[in-house]
């Protein structure tokens, strides 16, 4: 709602609340005037004192007129920002916050500390903006640092400043200061982040989502919520994100709220706040006997606070218990902080014990339901007391419309909120990305939308849009597929591993399988490794930064330049630029980032530096390539043939790549000596994508000339690699997300050198998230090193399995995944010569492939008996077994030793009926092998 408010405006907006705030704190030193308004004799103000008697442990309290500001600063300003972080949400509060607004001082003077970091090599040297790391104490505590600060506060409250002026008007001053020094301490909004005593609060209150707050994860907006935005020179704002922490509220306040929800300082707060401001309150009957004290506002007006410190603290059942106040106060917070915490753990561990045996909700959704309610109960019984002695001086028609709005909108929060779910922010996330995609495509949907633009769809209306479109093929849905998958990588929303589970509902949406995903996934890796480099920590919060960095360099080039042209960068010297230096600093640009950053400004040149990528990683794949080729691998052919498909297909993705860029480049220079790379690198591979595919009607003829024409270096393939080459190419296919890859370069390796692969076993073990790997590893660990000969294919029966199963007719090229689950529930059976395999009448209860030896069909055509001989790799009666009818032929082994690979029909028909691509390439496969015997039949006929 707030969060489209332009920053102008609130940027006057904060410096009216800012000497407003500062006025009251001027006011706490000198008031001459407030105190008037109390005097019992004012002839019409309702703060005058009442002349009854108000008891504090059994005596009457002796009152005094007293100056304001106290009044107005705990009556009216703590319990409206309680009031706007739920109703509006965090992201007007940290917009008008004066003490926020206060801390970028600093900032805003450009004085900040810095980091020098100097490069060894060239001797540059680049200033950064120091920031908390998230591994240091602070980034891994602060949120208990900020709930101890507002437990010091609270106790301070009733022990030094509540009435005391001079005392608050310390406190808040020194408050402020401190705000300052960490302004200019840690860059960014480090101060709300990592300090200040109200962020567990706007937490509390403000998490996933204020009332009428804004959903960041579904706006158009590029700037969303309180995220930090300057304003350029001509009126326009741009993001000054630093990503100064990660996830971080002021971008996308509901992202933060499921990304913390299992964390043990999030269950400390949520119900330790609960606690805690339930014995603030409950504090004062404890220390007065009744409710009067608190409820009449006399506690106002005790301005000598300190005089109580050593006075007893607790009046209980008329009794004055002699324990000082200043050990009172804590003592009663502390407890009531330490039962709300406990009880809200019983509290949750009964309920999810309930919802285990009902199998109900998710812990993640019981969770989120628990904190709803204490977050609802929390601020109701917060404005039964917060502000009352002010608003008992209302109308008591005023006070029950007051009390009744409170209701109504914390009721309308907790309807609102009490339906969210991580799924359904997942989902919705990704309908919006999908949207974004989807206008990229530039598709024909007016007609569809009745006058409606595709913003204005819901999740479910996107998808379904999608199904209908007759112009959203299945080619332009794999690419809208992948630009949903590379944002999301690129923001670090899903990374390789996760991203499988979290897109799995879009995907279903839009039928894509496990397969096309796998394969996006192989694009993106060699389109942009660094995507799926586990090493790498991307977030929306760095991404950010970086964009509002290249968008301050591309503002400040024209500034320069007097024109918006971006190939004016190359008479730009950078690093003599302050304003370069200036804005490196303010964004902690590392030389990396600037890099990437400055090859974006120009498409072309942008373009080169991927394909000159692209043809690296060709050379790597052609290279690793020739290595499995070698004489001493040239026994294991089952195995070698899975891992040079592998590469094959690689090859072959960037070749495609290439010659997609080659395509966006006809007028660069750089463009044929990249044909001319590309054609001495792979002509095999491209010369079958030329004839395949029509590249030659795409492609400009000088560079379909250089991709045609053999180059000056004949390619070659050397048969007399060392072993410990060979060995290093296969290393590094352990890399390859595809566990098969995986576990058939361990076993070759296994076949080279048997103590590497232990190992290799021993240091990875960890890594191999995969039943197959994991089978391997345990097999190789317990293998005997002082073994004569090597552990052979069937020492590792999942692997063998898969391996078969992978070089067979009628399961090749189905997917890993596909694979494996048959492998794990197919056994393997051996006959000798004469036995018999199937006979004639059996009912076909398991699909069956030869995998060593052979086997004859025996079948009756026309009163004769024929017999037709089979060669590993083929399968036997699969029609019979698809159709789970009886066996028309009878099979015989016809060599000493004939193996073959069973899998029972129940797991063949549970995989067709939960893998809808595996259905359809078994369709595929029995259409094709339908028809080539009807062309048989035809022809004997």
């Amino acid at each position: 709602m707030f969060a489209n408010l332009s920053e102008t405006r609130m940027h006057w907006i904060r410096w009216g609340l800012t000497i407003a705030w500062l006025l009251v704190i001027a006011s706490l030193f000198y008031d001459p005037w407030t105190s008037a308004l109390t005097e019992p004799d004012h002839p019409w103000s309702p703060l005058r004192l009442a002349d009854t008697c108000v008891e504090v442990q059994g005596e009457c309290l002796a009152q005094q007129p007293y100056p304001l500001g106290t009044t107005l600063f705990w009556g009216a300003i703590v319990p409206s920002a309680i009031f706007i972080l739920l109703v509006f949400g965090h992201e007007l509060w940290r917009r008008i916050c004066p003490l926020s607004f206060l801390s970028q001082i600093p900032r805003a003077l450009g004085w900040q500390r810095q980091f020098k970091r100097e490069n060894k090599k060239t001797g540059k040297v680049r200033y950064e903006l120091a920031k908390v790391q998230g591994d240091s104490w602070l980034g891994r505590n602060y949120a208990y640092l900020q709930f101890g600060w507002l437990f010091v506060g609270l106790c301070g409250r009733i022990l030094f400043f509540n009435a005391d002026r001079i005392v608050l008007a310390g406190w808040v001053l020194f408050t402020i200061a401190v705000a300052i020094f960490v302004g200019y301490w840690y860059g960014g909004k480090s101060w709300c982040q990592y300090f200040c005593p109200m962020a567990p609060v706007q937490s509390i209150y403000s998490e996933p989502g204020g009332l009428l707050g804004s959903k960041a994860h579904t706006s158009e907006q590029l700037i969303t919520q309180s995220m930090c935005r300057t304003v350029l020179p001509d009126g326009k704002e741009q993001s000054a994100c630093v990503a100064c922490q990660n996830p971080c509220i002021d971008i996308d306040a509901e992202r933060t709220y499921w990304n913390s929800l299992d964390k043990p300082e999030t269950q400390f707060l949520r119900y330790g706040y609960v606690g805690l401001v339930i014995g603030y309150f409950s504090y004062y009957y404890l220390y007065a006997g009744n409710w009067n004290y608190y409820f009449s506002g006399a506690w106002l007006g005790q301005t000598d606070q300190l005089a109580s410190l050593l006075s007893p603290g607790l009046y209980l059942f008329g009794q004055v218990i002699n324990i000082p106040k200043l050990v009172a106060v804590p003592l009663v917070l502390g407890t009531c902080t330490a039962l709300g915490y406990w009880g809200g753990r019983w509290i949750e561990k009964r309920a999810k014990s309930y919802s285990r045996r009902h199998h109900s909700l998710t812990i993640e959704i019981l969770r989120h339901r628990i904190f709803t309610l204490c977050t609802f109960g929390i601020f109701n019984f917060f404005f039964i007391f917060s502000g009352r002695p002010l608003v008992q001086l209302l109308p008591v028609a005023v006070q029950y419309l007051y009390d009744l709005a409170l209701v109504t909108l914390s009721t309308l929060w907790l309807y609102t909120t009490w339906r969210r779910s991580p799924e359904l922010y997942s989902r919705e996330n990704l309908a919006n990305r999908f949207r974004k995609q989807l206008e990229k495509l530039q598709l024909n949907v007016g007609s569809f939308l009745e006058g409606r633009a595709l913003s204005d769809l819901n999740t479910h209306e996107v998808y379904v849009l999608a199904k209908v479109l007759p112009g959203f093929t299945r080619e332009k849905r794999h690419q809208a597929y992948k630009g949903v998958v590379r944002d999301a990588l690129e923001e670090g929303y899903v990374n390789y591993s996760s991203s499988l589970e979290i897109l799995q509902q879009m995907r279903q949406e839009l039928g894509i399988t496990d397969e096309e995903h796998r394969i996006v996934l192989e694009e993106l890796g060699i389109e942009n490794p660094e995507l799926l480099n586990p090493d790498r920590q991307r977030s929306l919060e760095n991404q950010i930064r970086l964009t509002g960095y290249r968008k301050s360099l591309e503002r400040l080039l024209r500034l320069q330049q007097q024109q918006p042209n971006a190939t004016a960068l190359e008479s730009l010297s950078l690093e003599d630029s302050e304003d370069v230096r200036s804005l490196r600093r303010q964004y902690s640009i590392t030389p990396q980032e600037e890099e990437w950053i400055l090859s974006g400004f120009s498409q072309d040149a942008s373009l080169v530096k991927k394909a000159e990528f692209l043809l690296t990683q060709l050379s790597a794949l052609i290279d690793r390539y020739r290595a499995i080729h070698q004489p001493l691998l040239r026994e294991h052919q089952e195995v070698l043939t899975l891992l040079r498909e592998n590469i094959s297909h690689k090859q072959e993705l960037i070749v495609r790549s290439l010659l997609e860029t080659l395509e966006q480049l006809p007028s660069d220079p750089a463009a044929l000596t990249l044909a001319e790379g590309l054609q001495q690198a792979s002509p095999g591979i491209l010369g079958e994508l030329l004839d395949r595919e029509n590249w030659r009607d795409r492609l400009p003829p000088e560079i379909l000339q250089y991709l045609t024409q053999p180059g000056a270096t004949t390619a070659f393939c050397s048969l007399d690699l060392s072993p410990e080459i060979i060995l290093g190419h296969l290393e590094a296919l352990l890399q390859d997300p595809n566990p098969m890859v995986q576990a058939a370069a361990l076993y070759l390796i296994t076949q080279g050198e048997a103590e590497r692969s232990q190992a290799i076993a021993r240091q990875h073990d960890h890594e191999f998230n995969s039943h197959l790997l994991q089978e391997m590893v345990e097999r190789l660990l317990s293998w005997s090193p002082s073994s004569p000969t090597h552990p052979t294919l069937s020492d590792f029966p999942s692997l063998e399995k898969s391996v078969y199963l992978f070089n067979s007719d009628f399961f090749h090229r189905m997917r890993s995944e596909t694979l494996i689950a048959l492998a794990n529930r197919a056994t393997v059976k051996v006959y000798n010569r004469g036995d018999v395999i199937t006979e004639a009448g059996d009912t076909c209860r398991e699909l069956l492939l030869l995998i060593e030896g052979d086997a004859n069909i025996h079948y009756q055509t026309g009163g004769e008996m024929e017999v037709e001989q089979l060669h590993p790799g083929q399968t036997l009666d699969e029609l019979e077994v698809l159709t789970h009818s009886h066996s028309e032929n009878t099979i015989v082994a016809d060599s000493e030793t004939t193996r073959i690979l069973a899998i029972p029909v129940d797991a063949f028909d549970d995989l067709l009926d939960h893998d809808p691509d595996f259905a359809r390439r078994v369709l595929e496969l029995e259409s094709r092998q339908l028809q080539r015997f009807v062309r048989s039949v035809q022809v004997q006929g």
